[in-house]
């Protein structure tokens, strides 16, 4: 029975240590980072489009940080400077992602910035980028055969559309792609002493 004490008295006080340097250290040390200078909110179509990146589950093989490049070869692939604390402020929750399935996204509103080639490529990536594993996403989409006032028509490639039909996206697709554009963190990531106003 004394031994059961010390053992789970031992377990508890390595919990707390772990707890206390992984997660509430990080914290405190993070929790009151401003926004990084020049970022805004995200709009409402924006965090419409982030649910849909979210349940469309592109965070599985999507990150959203750059390395230092101390750390990785991210600033030389075009994928913009290290991120930090602030280039989050407005992100809840964070999504960060741990797979490199695909490019990270982070920066990739400054990247491609156009709305076309984002909707083009959720609907047939192979059409853009040859080779791509990413999965296509039809179901944002709409094949008709004459679009609506106020529609969206996808222009694609050649061959990647029903004759004589066009390819309307969706309100979904049209979300996501907002949030995708939103995604650009290329604005200098000043230390919080070196902003303007600052003491």
């Amino acid at each position: 029975m004394h031994n059961e004490t010390k053992l789970l008295a031992g377990g508890m006080v390595m919990l707390s240590l772990a707890t206390s340097a992984l997660v509430v250290l990080p914290y405190l040390t993070v929790r009151d980072t401003p926004p990084t200078q020049g970022l805004k909110p995200y709009t409402s179509a924006e965090l419409r489009g982030r649910e849909q990146y979210i349940r469309n589950g592109c965070v599985y093989c999507h990150s959203q940080q750059p390395r230092a490049q101390s750390l990785g070869p991210d600033l030389s692939r075009g994928w913009g400077r290290a991120s930090v604390a602030g280039d989050y402020a407005y992100d809840t929750p964070h999504l960060l992602g741990t797979m490199r399935t695909g490019p990270d996204l982070l920066n990739v509103g400054a990247r491609q910035p156009s709305e076309d080639w984002h909707l083009g490529h959720l609907f047939q990536p192979r059409a853009y980028v040859p080779g791509s594993i990413m999965p296509s996403y039809p179901y944002l989409f709409e094949q008709k055969e004459r679009a609506a006032p106020g529609e969206h028509v996808v222009a694609l490639p050649s061959g990647h559309v029903k004759p004589g039909q066009v390819l309307v996206a969706r309100p979904e697709a049209l979300d996501l792609v907002a949030y995708l554009k939103a995604l650009d963190r290329t604005m200098p990531a000043l230390p919080p002493n070196s902003r303007q106003g600052a003491p």
